[in-house]
């Protein structure tokens, strides 16, 4: 069905977020190899007060084992990891009879091998598919069973199938290998910068006078120096990365949402129907309990039919929504583009 293949435009976007995803890991590397080799070479001269001869490598074919290896596996393990993190639990046609029923139908529509169905025990109505590795799964809450009605349920179904029709469901899943790397450096760097400003604060380091201590007193000076350039070197660069390889991950989410949200018009023959669902989601989001958002929160914002900030969020916990802002268009202007199709369709 050619309306659920991915348009000229996500074809694109997807081809140029492949390209960055295998050369923001080069750049990031050489960045601090360069960084290395200015900042720290300065450092360590001025560390052992003499003269530094040689310079910091990374050998390119050792790193492009390291990036491609680094690619695959999270290829193969990112499904897993995304699903175990959020409780995903896999169920059969025996439980679920009628969802799999849906689920096959709707697949073999559009020529795609039916995915594996799992379920998360949450009040947050919302839906998404993982593909990697061999591990493709739509992804439900229970809450959205229990909301939709049969055909939106269907549609909600048919957009998460178009995701993995158009194969960028894998390329989701491999594009968040280095915006994680990135994020995790830059919290390591920022615990130790505040480990240190808690260590002075209370007082330590007091130093002593003449020799021996003068000597120590140097010595934790230097110790002092090299681990605060370090870690607001890596702050920085891992924090500049990370905001650019979210970036793209973004751009490239909101832009395949409306290319699945059309096909799943076509392949249910009602956008009316998809609209209904989505503003049935919209609409429950502020009553969700912060702990069931809590448990859906935390790097997977971009993979769900609805996103999660469209809550009026009061608790400081749910950090990553203000992290990760607009991962997808307004749900208002999806609906309306959905109303338009279903009216040229009448």
């Amino acid at each position: 069905m050619r309306s659920t293949l991915a348009d000229r435009s996500l074809r694109f976007r997807m081809l140029v977020a492949l390209g960055l995803i295998v050369c923001l890991p080069f750049a990031f590397v050489y960045t601090f190899v360069f960084l290395a080799n200015t900042v720290g070479i300065a450092l360590l001269e001025w560390a052992n007060e003499r003269p530094y001869h040689g310079e910091f490598y990374v050998d390119p074919l050792v790193l492009t084992v390291v990036v491609l290896g680094g690619l695959v596996v999270q290829y193969r393990f990112g499904p897993r990891t995304v699903l175990g993190s959020l409780d995903a639990r896999d169920v059969d046609a025996s439980e679920y009879p009628d969802l799999h029923a849906a689920v096959t139908r709707l697949s073999s529509q559009i020529d795609l091998a039916k995915p594996d169905v799992a379920v998360i025990r949450s009040e947050a109505p919302n839906a998404f598919a993982v593909a990697g590795g061999g591990h493709e799964r739509v992804v439900v809450t229970t809450a959205l069973l229990e909301r939709l009605e049969d055909d939106e349920l269907e549609a909600v179904l048919a957009h998460e199938l178009a995701h993995l029709k158009n194969r960028d469901a894998n390329l989701m899943t491999v594009a968040w290998l280095l915006p994680t790397i990135t994020y995790y450096l830059a919290v390591v760097a920022f615990y130790v910068l505040y480990g240190l400003v808690r260590l002075f604060g209370s007082g330590f380091g007091g130093g002593s006078s003449g020799g021996r201590g003068d000597s120590d007193g140097r010595a934790l000076l230097v110790a002092v120096v090299v681990i605060t350039v370090t870690a607001v070197v890596t702050l920085t660069v891992s924090a500049m990365f990370w905001a650019a390889s979210v970036l793209f991950y973004r751009v490239l989410s909101r832009q395949r949402e409306y290319v699945a949200d059309e096909a799943a018009a076509t392949i249910t023959g009602s956008p009316a129907a998809l609209a209904g669902a989505l503003e049935k989601i919209d609409g429950a989001m502020p009553d969700v309990p912060d702990e069931d958002l809590r448990k859906l929160d935390g790097g997977a914002e971009a993979l769900y039919l609805a996103p999660l900030e469209s809550r009026d969020f009061g608790s400081n916990e749910l950090v990553s929504t203000d992290i990760f802002p607009e991962t997808h268009p307004p749900t208002a202007e999806r609906i309306e583009r959905l109303r338009e199709l279903a009216r040229d369709h009448e």
